[in-house]
This record gives C-alpha cells, sequence and structure tokens, in this order.
C-alpha cells in the first residue's frame, strides 16, 4: 500500500487527514492489506508465513468490527457496507 492510497482511506473513513485512529479508518487499512495479500497468495501458493499474518490481519480486523457492534451498530453496518465485508 503506498502513502498516497493510505491518505486517501484515512480521509474517507476519518474526520479529516490525520484521523487515523478511529475504528472505521484502522478496519478499512486491514481490508486494504488483507485484499492486496489475497491477490499476493494466487501467485505464491506455499507462503505459509504470510499467510500467518494475513490470519492475523483478519483476527485484528474482526476484534474491531465486534468493538464497533458494541458502541455503535449504525457505524457498524455502515462499514461493512462500505467496503463489502460478507457478515
Amino acid at each position: 500500500m503506498t502513502k498516497e492510497e493510505k491518505l486517501e482511506i484515512i480521509k474517507r473513513f476519518g474526520k479529516d487527514e490525520k484521523d487515523s485512529g478511529r475504528a472505521e479508518v484502522q478496519i478499512a487499512l486491514i481490508t486494504k492489506r488483507i485484499n492486496d495479500l489475497t491477490g499476493h497468495f494466487s501467485v505464491h501458493k506455499k507462503d505459509h508465513h504470510s499467510r500467518r499474518g494475513l490470519m492475523m490481519l483478519v483476527g485484528k480486523r474482526r476484534r474491531l468490527l465486534d468493538y464497533l457492534i458494541k458502541e455503535d451498530i449504525a457505524r457498524y453496518r455502515a462499514i461493512i457496507k462500505e467496503l463489502n465485508i460478507r457478515k
């Protein structure tokens, strides 16, 4: 992920360009990394070390989504719809 892509995601999901701590921003950034890694595995099928990292990212995103459900269900539904995450 390039610096420009990261800034664009932060601007899109945060309050401003410096708001990277918001749960929606973190979920969007992790989703971008997950999508990039998924493409990597179509070429490198035996890269099990990176696959472990992918599973850790998926778990971290799941925990953030669970937090968002507890805090504000409307924000959770909006981010799920925006990122096309199955749930």
